[in-house]
Formats: C-alpha cells, sequence, structure tokens
C-alpha cells in the first residue's frame, strides 16, 4: 500500500433528478464515503464530489405533469438529495447539477474536439414518433412485445423476460408510453460519436486494472459483437443542452450526465484558490481518479466515457469501481411490499450509522448484490455494535470515573495484547483500501471479542471489591479502555458520529498512526451512552411507512395520468380493452366518518356508506384534509379492490384523488343527485 502521500478525486454516480433518494443509491454513497474517510486518515489528500443528473425526456415529462418548468423541479430535487446525503452522513465536498453553466461549456469544448478530430458523423435516420405529442420516442417510451419471445409490455430497447437486445422499430404493436398512441416512422438528422475508432484503446484499458475482472470479461462480449456508432442526438422537444450550430438539436443525456464529474469539479476548483482543476484533468496527470458506480452503467462508463475523454484530449479515470444491486430480505426491492424504503423514510425511524454499519459488513471489491435482511440488520447491529463495541467502553469506564477521577494508569500492563491490535491497523488498512470492507469488519470484531473476553478475563467487577487491587483495577480498566480507542479508530471510516461521541469521551482525536502507543495517564470525560439498541418495532414502522408511501402515490396515480397524459415515474400503463376496464368496480361513497391514524403520517382513516354497506379505507390524503372537513362529502372509491392488512385495520378499497401531493390533493366529488352505492360506468 502506497505511503508517499496521494491526490485523488472520487465521484459517485450521478442520481437522477426526477425521484428520490432510496436505500440502492445509499449503497453506493456509503461505500464510496468510508473509502474516502479511510483515505483522509492515512494522510492523502481526497476531493470527493457528485451532482444530479438533470437533464432528458423523463425530466421534461413529469415536470409538465407538475405544471412547473424543468428548472423549478430539478432545484426542489437537488434540495432534497443534498439533505438525505448530509443526514447520512456522506461527506461531498460540492455537490452540483449537470444543469451548469460548467457543464454546458465541458459538453460543448468536447463536442467541438471529438468533431475537430473526426469523430462525429451525421447521417439521417428513421425513429419512433409520437402524432399526438409531435415528439421523437427514446427507446425507454416506447413499449410492445418483445419480437424474439413475444412477452408483452417490453421496452423499446430491451426484454425483462429473456434478455433480448433490440431496436424499438422491432416491437410488435409498438405504442407510445407517453400518450398511448400507435407510434409512426419520420426521418431526422442525427449525430454519431464514432466509438469503432477506440476499439483498440478500449480493449487495453479494460484490460490494464482499470475495472474488476468480472467487468473486463463483461465488456469482452460487446468488443466480441462489435461496438457501433452511438447517437448522441436528441431532437426538441428536449430538456437539456441545446447543441452549436444545430437548432431543435440536443445532447444525449448520456453524453453531458458524465461530464457532469468535470463540471461539479469546476465548480469546486472555482469556489477554491489552492485547487488546479487541470491538475486533475489534464492528458498528462499524476492525481487518481475513480469513479463509484452500480453496475447498469457500466457501458456508457467504460466504453463511451473513456473514449470521450481520449478523443477530446482528457485524462481516463484511474478505476471504475462497480458494485452489484440492492435487496431486501432476498427480494427485488418492492414498493407493494414495502421494501422500496425511502432515505428519508429510513431517516424518520433509524439511526444512519446503523445502515452504514450494515452495508460495510457486507460490501467486498466484487460486484455481488448486496441482500439487507431486515432481521440479521437488527440482530447484526446490536450483536456487534452495542454488545461488543460500546459495551466494552462501557464496563470499564465506570471503574475509571469513580475510583480514579477519569484518569487512565500511568503504564500499559498489557503492551504485547496492545501490541497485537495496534499491528492489525496494516492488515485492516488493506482491507479497505482494497474496498474489502466486509472482512475489514469481520477482524475488527474477531478483536472486539478478544478485547471482552480479556475483560471477562480479568473480572473488573470482582477486583473493585478487593482490598488492595486498586492499581490492578485501573491498569485493567485502562487496558480496554486502550483497546476501545483502537477499535473505534480503525472504525472511524465507517461510523463517523458515533466515532465523534467515542473522541468525546475519550479526549482525543481518533488517528489511525496514533494507535501505535496506547494512551497512558490521560484523563477522560464522562461516560455517556455512545449508541442505542435497534428496536425491530422500528424496522416494523419503516416497512408500513414504506407501504403508507404506495398508498399516496396509488391515490394519485390514476387521475393525475388521466389528467395529464404524461408520465410520473414511470410509463404509464399498457392501453387496456374494455372488458379490463369493466372489472373495476367504482361507487359512490358517503364520508361517514373521517379520523387521523395513530403513527401514521400521511393517512386518514375513513368510514364509507355505499348505500347499506359501510367499508373502512385508508387514504393517503392527510396533508390536504383536516378529518371534519370530509365527513358528509360524497366521493368516488374502487369498491372491489383486494383488502389490504395495514398494522392499524384493513383498508377496504380506495378512494380516488387527484393532485400532485401535499397541499395540492383533491378527492373526487360527484354532482349533487348522486346516492351512495351508484356504480360509476
Amino acid at each position: 500500500m502506497a505511503t508517499e502521500p496521494r491526490k485523488i478525486l472520487v465521484t459517485c454516480a450521478l442520481p437522477y433528478a426526477n425521484g428520490s433518494i432510496h436505500l440502492g443509491h445509499m449503497l453506493e454513497h456509503i461505500q464510496a464515503d468510508i473509502w474516502v474517510r479511510y483515505q483522509r486518515m492515512r494522510g492523502h489528500t481526497v476531493h470527493f464530489i457528485c451532482a444530479d443528473d438533470a437533464h432528458g425526456t423523463p425530466i421534461m415529462l413529469k415536470a409538465k405533469q407538475l405544471g412547473i418548468e424543468p428548472e423549478a423541479m430539478i432545484a426542489a430535487v437537488k434540495e432534497e438529495h443534498e439533505a438525505d446525503f448530509a443526514r447520512f452522513n456522506i461527506g461531498f465536498d460540492n455537490y452540483h447539477t449537470t444543469h451548469s453553466v460548467e457543464n454546458r461549456e465541458f459538453a460543448e469544448l468536447i463536442y467541438g474536439r471529438l468533431k475537430e478530430n473526426g469523430y462525429i458523423e451525421n447521417r439521417t435516420i428513421s425513429q419512433l414518433y409520437d402524432p399526438e405529442q409531435n415528439m421523437f420516442l427514446p427507446d425507454r417510451f416506447v413499449k410492445g412485445t418483445c419480437p424474439k419471445c413475444k412477452a408483452e409490455d417490453q421496452y423499446g430497447d430491451n426484454c425483462d423476460v429473456c434478455s433480448a437486445t433490440y431496436s424499438p422499430t422491432e416491437l410488435i404493436n409498438p405504442r407510445s408510453a407517453v400518450s398511448g398512441a400507435t407510434p409512426i416512422m419520420k426521418d431526422s438528422e442525427h449525430f454519431f460519436f464514432d466509438l469503432p475508432q477506440f476499439s483498440t484503446m478500449l480493449k487495453a484499458w479494460t484490460r490494464s486494472g482499470a475495472l474488476q475482472e468480472e467487468m473486463a470479461n463483461k465488456l469482452e462480449e460487446w468488443f466480441e459483437t462489435g461496438l457501433q456508432q452511438w447517437d448522441i442526438t436528441r431532437d426538441a422537444p428536449y430538456f437539456g443542452f441545446e447543441i452549436p450550430d444545430a437548432p431543435g438539436k440536443y445532447f444525449y443525456v448520456w453524453l453531458d450526465a458524465p461530464i457532469g464529474y468535470m463540471g461539479s469539479f469546476k465548480n469546486y476548483c472555482d469556489k477554491r484558490d489552492d485547487l488546479n482543476f487541470d491538475e486533475y484533468w489534464q492528458k498528462d496527470s499524476t492525481t487518481e481518479l475513480y469513479h463509484f458506480i452500480g453496475k447498469d452503467i457500466v457501458y456508457f462508463h467504460s466504453l463511451f466515457w473513456p473514449a470521450m475523454l481520449e478523443g477530446s484530449g482528457f485524462r481516463k479515470p484511474t478505476n471504475i469501481f462497480v458494485h452489484g444491486y440492492v435487496t431486501v430480505d432476498g427480494a427485488k426491492m418492492s414498493k407493494s411490499k414495502g421494501t422500496f424504503i425511502k432515505a428519508d423514510t429510513y431517516l424518520k425511524h433509524l439511526d444512519p450509522e446503523c445502515l452504514r454499519y450494515y452495508y460495510a459488513a457486507k460490501l467486498s471489491s466484487r460486484i455481488d448484490d448486496l441482500d439487507l435482511n431486515l432481521t440479521d440488520f437488527v440482530a447484526r447491529v446490536n450483536s456487534d455494535v452495542v454488545n461488543k463495541l460500546v459495551n466494552l467502553a462501557s464496563r470499564n469506564a465506570g471503574f475509571i470515573a469513580k475510583r480514579f477521577d477519569g484518569q487512565l494508569a500511568a503504564t500499559c500492563s498489557e503492551p504485547e495484547l496492545y501490541a497485537e491490535f495496534a499491528a492489525a491497523g496494516e492488515r485492516i488498512g488493506h482491507s479497505f483500501e482494497q474496498r474489502e470492507f466486509g472482512r475489514a469488519i469481520r477482524e475488527i470484531m474477531a478483536l472486539a471479542d478478544k478485547a471482552n473476553r480479556y475483560v471477562d478475563d480479568k473480572a473488573p467487577w470482582v477486583l473493585a471489591k478487593q482490598e488492595g487491587k486498586d492499581q490492578e483495577l485501573q491498569d485493567v480498566c485502562s487496558v480496554g479502555i486502550n483497546l476501545f480507542r483502537v477499535l473505534m479508530t480503525y472504525l472511524k471510516p465507517v461510523m463517523p458520529k458515533l466515532t465523534e461521541r467515542a473522541e468525546a469521551y475519550l479526549n482525543t482525536t481518533l488517528s489511525w498512526d496514533a494507535v501505535v502507543s496506547p494512551l497512558v495517564s490521560h484523563q477522560v470525560n464522562p461516560f455517556s451512552a455512545l449508541f442505542n439498541r435497534m428496536d425491530p418495532a422500528k424496522i416494523a414502522a419503516m416497512v408500513e411507512d414504506s407501504k403508507e408511501d404506495l398508498e399516496v402515490e396509488l391515490s394519485l396515480a390514476a387521475p393525475a395520468a388521466a389528467e395529464s397524459s404524461q408520465l410520473t415515474d414511470d410509463p404509464i400503463s399498457p392501453t387496456i380493452s374494455f372488458d379490463d376496464f369493466a372489472k373495476i368496480d367504482l361507487r359512490i361513497a358517503l364520508i361517514k366518518k373521517a379520523e387521523s391514524v395513530p403513527k401514521a403520517n400521511k393517512l386518514l382513516r375513513l368510514e364509507l356508506d355505499l348505500g347499506g354497506e359501510t367499508r373502512q379505507v385508508f387514504a393517503g390524503i392527510k396533508s390536504a384534509y383536516a378529518p371534519e372537513d370530509l365527513e358528509g362529502k360524497l366521493t368516488v372509491m374502487v369498491a372491489n379492490l383486494a383488502p389490504r392488512q395495514m398494522s392499524f385495520g384493513l383498508s377496504e378499497g380506495m378512494v380516488l384523488a387527484a393532485g400532485p401531493g401535499g397541499k395540492d390533493l383533491w378527492i373526487l366529488e360527484p354532482h349533487a343527485g348522486a346516492q351512495p352505492g351508484m356504480r360509476i360506468k
């Protein structure tokens, strides 16, 4: 492992600016943050930056659906993202946006150089076009039947059933996911980045150690099938940067998104007098550049991005660290099960450092998916952090405070034991360097077990009752406190807030190099609780709260789609037949009673009269209505929706509402004359 000070620039993939941060995102950002904190503890200079990916068709359509300008929407989302990352103790030096002056300048510069160097070609192509919305359709906004396996309701670029890839023009019975209309073919001139010209360079670079071996092997499949020219153009209407000297043509979001790393860093450099942008991005840079990304965007980062940099005269990444997905309880994150958990929802119930520790305990340098097993989550954190680590401090701190006025012994009575703990630092550090966080945690906890066995064997609670054993008691407890100090030093990159509390108690700053020597004749501060045990009930409440988020989404999704004929977070559902619609039993209902639901932030409990039958429904409308304002009103409900058992009762249907949410939410109210129980046809 290098001992000379290094200069390092670290980035995370840019979160898309049309949705909230969830626990899948947090895996990457926690992993990168731990690595950055470790590097800084070893004396290296590290700059840690990120930004929102703020361009593209989905953002344009969602802003239109909400009735606001895209700039206003992405500004609000950026504020939310930054707040979530800060509360998870992700220590970005700069968090910017791709919709920025810096990003535009670099996108135009790189495009201009690529064009000047002969890497851009123009040609006319035919694309699917939505005749109702008057827009060309990106691949993901076309749905239809897979041309390979005939699975229905597949996207225009690949099939989720058989994993085949294809052109959207190959879909059987294609339809626009924006309007539902049958698309037509229309010609348009597009600009293409000539990726095949970089094949030789990319083959060498991907095998240079810049990627994990399994990723390099995966990329080999693309080399074998042959690299294709990359369409970097999108036609108006589009939210992004217009291509210079090409009115109505815009850079495809995946051209300017990775350039956002450069834009964010330039924005950061401009705020400081001691940081030179060119030192980190020039062709012959000796600094290090690392990207942490998910396996779903490897193609863009490992082929397009290094080729763009090479072709425009900039340096390529030192390494791209790829990770897998997050599953919950062995399955894909699910909104209906409450396991699609937003960062904000998590933070309402649990300490962010619990998740930081659990992810670290299961992370490796491989690209395996990480399973957040909720039962194991509670058991692991309570066993390791509370029972082993914090308990080591608390069982010694009381004696040091009460019997020795907070003073540690003048010498270390177990020099060999302490030396063993200090020597482990290089092995643990090597694991952090290699992103083998799980291995580092296992070794730290093995040391914690050994430290607790030492305290058990010496039994300070017995010594405290024996006359003439004061020095031995102080020696034993001082060793215990010093071993706790070493362990907390090794965990400092993982649990920075717990470390701050430990440093306050120990009355010292924890640094990697300082563990070589124990604290002797040192004054510690009064001890207070360092960490709270995880309560399984809070896990259950978090899951229920995530289901509640879904209830709100469901109550809004159908009316909003009907009102705007636009996308929300996902493309609208496929066209259904009249027979399908006839299966939905919509009824007029009288709201006989409405009341708040204890411990539910967004739900009201409604008693609905269907004309002789009463139903209980939980509706996510608390932000817009006081319960007393609803009683006596008529509304519309889905009467034949399967009942769902929630923690606070059985929900026997769904009321319909419209609006973006919050206070801007309106339940549907029939005209006078409608009667409870009437069917809506």
